[in-house]
């Protein structure tokens, strides 16, 4: 039997600003590896039987998914959740979308972390038989510790190189924690799941017929879009909001968990974080540009500045271009709340880093002030900004290096280093990079309102409105 990876590429991961964004959060992100979580995610399959994936997403982060695919040679089908709804749909959509063919699903976020790949694929490889017989397999992590910040699964009697599901625990209090891990009938709640795509949509019609019904309404009026499959809109709006947990594994008769001791970590936070990277004598993480002096068992790491640390410790200290994170280990978690704060005085900080990536490169906001906003922009190698105007604001380019085809109004040319151009307000342009290096360039902006949303798009290679 087939088995195709469902990977779930959705989620914020805000308890890790200001690294992580909303739109540009953790899974896409290089924070352990020189990979990002996404690409280490589909790297470490790289042993098992997949013959197909399915990666599940927003429509905010598209193209960056797809990119991070295409730098590691997978090709994955890319479906587009319109809006966020919890696991139970997501898998849902994979499920309807594999409907014809049957296969089993490996479902995996794309933002955990598993340092033991050999024992990743044999516990994978230990639950197949399981799947295939018609099981809905969880897989249960070895705690190493009275973790209080995990979900529990209770095992019952051996199946297979598994065990029956007795019971789902809620996170406990540290009591608690420690009678399940002195136990040994407790595993950590991974969120990792193995099933047939047929058994996971009848147990959700027998548990949750209103999640099918909206599902299969969405994905019968789904439609190409670029790269894309991109479901209705509509009708996924009114899919309910639910955990695949919730949804089916806590009422099914036939949930089992495969043990796996692989180093997993769901890094749910900076301490967790810590915890898993490497350490200098005084049990200090230093990464990027930073000094420390008599401090112990921190965390720094610096994007783009200096940054010195004296007689501190148990601190996270992380450092962007347009944030600085200072927090003590034992309250890192509590990240989540700054970024609900930002969110509710409609500051961008909780959405896009300084640096924004689009899908044809990116943009730094360089300098702002009243009425002028200076950007560097760099174009990716045959890319192509949209052909646009503005209502509001004139710009300034000049070319840094490489070279740009200018679309200004009636006229397309060519600039190199050291040239420019200006456009005026209300004049219809363009700018494409036509060689195979970077294309670099300053634009200084100038006008009365300098927004984001004061693009008019006339035409768009990405299928932007």
């Amino acid at each position: 039997m087939s088995v195709c990876a469902v990977i779930m590429a959705g989620g914020t991961g805000s308890r890790l600003w200001p690294m992580s964004r909303a739109g540009y959060p953790k899974q896409l992100l290089p924070l352990l590896e020189s990979t990002t979580m996404l690409q280490s995610t589909f790297l470490r399959l790289a042993d098992l039987p997949i013959e197909s994936s399915i990666t599940v997403c927003g429509e905010e982060h598209r193209f960056f998914v797809a990119e991070q695919l295409r730098g590691i040679n997978v090709q994955s089908t890319i479906v587009l959740e319109p809006e966020g709804r919890n696991t139970a749909p997501t898998i849902a959509l994979a499920a309807l979308e594999k409907e014809a063919e049957d296969p089993v699903l490996l479902v995996l976020a794309a933002d955990h972390v598993v340092q033991n790949h050999q024992a990743f694929s044999d516990a994978v490889v230990a639950a197949l038989p399981l799947a295939e017989s018609g099981r809905l397999v969880t897989f249960g992590i070895v705690p190493t510790e009275p973790q209080t910040g995990y979900g529990y699964i209770e095992r019952g009697d051996e199946i297979g190189r598994g065990y029956r599901v007795n019971g789902f625990k809620e996170k406990p209090s540290l009591t608690l924690a420690q009678d399940y891990l002195d136990s040994g009938d407790y595993y950590w709640n991974s969120g990792m799941f193995m099933f047939k795509a047929s058994r996971y949509l009848a147990e959700l019609q027998t548990h949750r017929p209103d999640i099918v019904s909206a599902c299969r309404a969405a994905m019968q009026s789904k439609g190409r879009d670029l790269d894309f499959l991109r479901v209705g809109s509509s009708a996924f709006a009114q899919c309910p909001s639910e955990s695949i947990d919730y949804a089916i594994m806590e009422q099914t008769n036939d949930a089992v968990v495969v043990p796996m001791d692989a180093g997993w970590s769901d890094i749910g936070s900076w301490s967790s974080l810590s915890d898993l990277s490497p350490k200098d004598g005084d049990g200090n993480t230093v990464i990027g540009d930073a000094k420390l002096l008599g401090s112990e068992n921190s965390y720094v790491r610096s994007e783009d500045k200096l940054v010195a640390a004296i007689g501190v410790n148990d601190l996270v200290i992380v450092s962007t271009k347009d944030a600085v994170l200072v927090a003590s280990k034992h309250a890192a978690q509590d990240v989540k709340q700054i970024t609900q704060s930002l969110m509710n005085e409609t500051r961008s900080e909780w959405l896009f880093h300084r640096e924004v990536y689009r899908p044809w490169g990116k943009y730094d906001t360089v300098d702002a002030g009243e009425r002028y906003q200076v950007k560097r922009i760099t174009v990716n190698p045959g890319a192509k900004l949209s052909v646009q105007l503005h209502h509001h604001r004139a710009e300034h380019w000049v070319v840094v290096s490489g070279s740009a085809k200018v679309t200004n109004g009636d006229e397309t040319f060519l600039l190199s280093e050291n040239e420019s151009t200006y456009i005026p307000i209300g004049v219809t342009h363009a700018l494409e990079n036509p060689g195979k290096i970077p294309l670099e360039l300053i634009e200084v902006q100038s006008g009365s309102y300098l927004g984001e949303d004061d693009i008019v798009r006339i035409a768009d290679n990405y299928g932007r409105s």
